[in-house]
């Protein structure tokens, strides 16, 4: 940190505000400050410093990856290979399995940070981010555990704060009428708790898929909710994983006749997975995840919960009532607890005041893949694909490599910069 140059903050205060507030510090950032010290935010530092430019990332927690760390299940694992799950510049250890757990990859982003020397300051919320046009450069501010503030100035922001900031709670009819715990995927560690007991899980993606499993290995009696229709594939298929030979059928043939290979493996080696209760879409499992983003679950060992029925299939839920649930079926049924593995959203739009490349609906970037990662002004962002961590190491490259252009056409006027005095 030691390339930092901290000045005092202006102060257009009268007496009084002067006695109830903390002075603003205001620091000057000569590299990009990074927003967010998850798997993103790690790799665009990285990519940086290769390049042999120094970045700040800021973090509000008080640890890397802490959606990982403090957020996740017990039992997760990667769901991809690891070759695919790897940040730029390090691969993952080789003793690792082919799907590493949780704790490992924890540690390998613990490791990552080691390696190539990257320092976060932990505990900093960004409360804002603007572009000052008459100045040229972004005011980031920040507030820390003392809510001490901070000005962050600089000429590149990176926001690297992902599609997985906050928790998505739907809101459902009754929820404050039901007695039993209603909890979501993210504060869910295991199906220890929920032991013997009737847990409604709503949400048919890969985390309430394996939530489900995890409570039966737990005793529990888990239904789930399936609204919408979902493709179901294999987690591997003639020997190998089904992402990497996805990828690699998509090197000699269209996406259309790889999804229809896909969905007749997939026939072959899972059945027909309506007469479950599991409709698959009209689109084919790639084509859907291009045009909406949405993943194909992977089974780890759910359906066949369900054919047993130790799983049950619902349908959408019309309320909930005191100890019971109503679905849009006219079916009504009594739980113990609800699960909600609704997925997470962008926090972007909260912070950032800034409209022309993120969205205010949903916090995404309004360019879709491949183009959302670059914006006006010196603004970036790493972790927006829809395309998890490979799509995070395809932008940290292109973002890294786009500053480096900039940095060397600018190194006169950035030396410049660092000894001007603010406004």
């Amino acid at each position: 940190m030691e390339f930092l140059r901290e000045v005092e903050g202006k102060r257009v205060h009268d007496h009084f505000y002067n006695k109830m507030t903390t002075p603003t510090r205001r620091i000057r950032v000569p590299g990009p400050v990074i927003v967010g010290a998850g798997p993103s935010g790690l790799a665009a530092a990285a990519c940086l410093k290769e390049r042999g430019i120094s970045s700040l990332i800021l973090e509000r927690s008080n640890c890397l990856a802490s959606l990982w760390q403090h957020k996740t299940y017990d039992r997760l694992c990667l769901h991809l290979p690891k070759q695919f799950c790897e940040l730029p510049l390090m691969p993952f250890p080789s003793n690792f399995p082919n799907y590493p757990t949780k704790h490992q990859f924890i540690g390998y982003l613990e490791a990552y940070a080691d390696f190539h020397n990257i320092k976060p300051v932990f505990n900093e919320t960004v409360r804002s981010a603007e572009f000052d046009s008459i100045n040229g450069f972004w005011r980031v501010h920040a507030k820390g555990l003392k809510n001490e503030e901070t000005e962050y100035v600089c000429q590149w922001l990176i926001v690297a704060t992902g599609e997985n900031a906050e928790a998505f709670t739907p809101e459902i009819e009754g929820m404050k009428d039901f007695f039993g715990p209603i909890i979501h995927t993210s504060s869910y560690k295991s199906g220890h708790p929920f032991r013997e007991k009737r847990v409604l899980v709503v949400g048919c993606g890969n985390s309430g898929m394996e939530v489900c499993l995890d409570l039966c290995n737990f005793d529990a009696h888990p239904s789930i909710i399936v609204r919408d229709s979902v493709h179901v594939l294999p987690q591997e298929m003639l020997g190998t994983s089904t992402f990497g030979l996805s990828m690699w059928l998509l090197k000699w043939l269209p996406i259309c006749l790889v999804d229809r290979f896909l969905l007749l493996v997939s026939r072959f080696l899972l059945g027909d997975t309506a007469r479950i209760g599991l409709n698959r879409p009209k689109l084919g499992p790639l084509e859907l995840k291009r045009v909406s983003g949405k993943t194909p679950v992977l089974d780890f060992g759910a359906l066949e919960k369900i054919r047993s029925g130790d799983i049950k299939v619902c349908r959408g839920i019309k309320r909930l009532t005191r100890d019971a649930a109503e679905f849009v079926d006219g079916k009504v049924e009594s739980f113990d607890a609800i699960i909600l593995a609704t997925g997470y959203k962008s926090n972007v739009p909260s912070w950032l005041k800034e409209r022309e490349m993120f969205s205010e609906k949903d916090g995404f970037p309004r360019r879709p893949f491949p183009n959302g990662w670059k914006g006006e002004n010196g603004l970036y962002a790493v972790g927006f694909t829809k395309r998890g961590l490979p799509g995070s190491s395809m932008d940290a490259k292109r973002v890294a490599e786009d500053i480096k252009h900039c940095w060397k056409a600018e190194a006169i006027q950035c030396m410049a910069f660092t000894r001007t005095t603010l406004p």
